[in-house]
């Protein structure tokens, strides 16, 4: 699994392999069992996680009690429930193992500790930074400006494992749909 993390970091940048010990070494092993909860809401998140293996998803309850799915990450991709990570203040949202899952995890401490020594690593930050406000920003105006039809459609093109390895019922809080309506639109497409 380090050799997947070491790939998915030169991905993004160019550090010396004195540096890259240094950062894989902060990353520590964890094993989700399918629907842990690894952060709930209340506590603050003060890990970031890497998917080795497995599914984990960040979602926070709404007002009506339903749950909201914000992102789920897969293989080779890092999560966290960023506001409380970088705020250091309780998170609002919660992160789930929806399959058992091999992670590796980075502290809040060593993540910005490393920015303090490592210059690569705050390049790499800043790429984790963008992607995540792109992400957020390109599924909030979806919201706004696509029918669930759309919405399902564009999951479809962009990250067809959602639909394909997840139940119904995760994927409605995802689309921000009822398990019905999700029904409804797996059989017309």
């Amino acid at each position: 699994m380090q050799e997947q993390l070491i790939h998915y970091i030169r991905r993004f940048i160019t550090v010396t392999d004195e540096e890259l010990n240094k950062i894989v070494s902060c990353f520590r092993p964890l094993e989700a069992e399918k629907n842990e909860l690894l952060v709930v809401a209340g506590q603050t998140s003060q890990r970031t996680f890497f998917v080795g293996k497995g599914c984990i998803r960040i979602f926070f309850i709404t007002e009506e009690g339903q749950e909201a799915t914000r992102y789920i990450a897969f293989e080779n991709n890092m999560a966290t429930a960023l506001c409380s990570f970088i705020s250091n203040e309780p998170s609002l949202e919660f992160i789930q193992a929806l399959e058992p899952s091999e992670l590796l995890c980075i502290s809040h401490e060593d993540f910005y500790h490393l920015l303090e020594v490592i210059p690569a690593w705050e390049k790499f930050h800043r790429h984790y930074l963008e992607k995540a406000y792109v992400n957020n920003t390109n599924r909030l105006m979806s919201f706004l400006t696509l029918s669930a039809k759309e919405r399902y459609r564009q999951v479809l093109e962009v990250n067809p494992e959602i639909v394909r390895r997840l139940p119904n019922k995760i994927v409605a809080t995802y689309l921000n749909i009822s398990q019905e309506t999700l029904s409804r639109l797996k059989s017309k497409i």
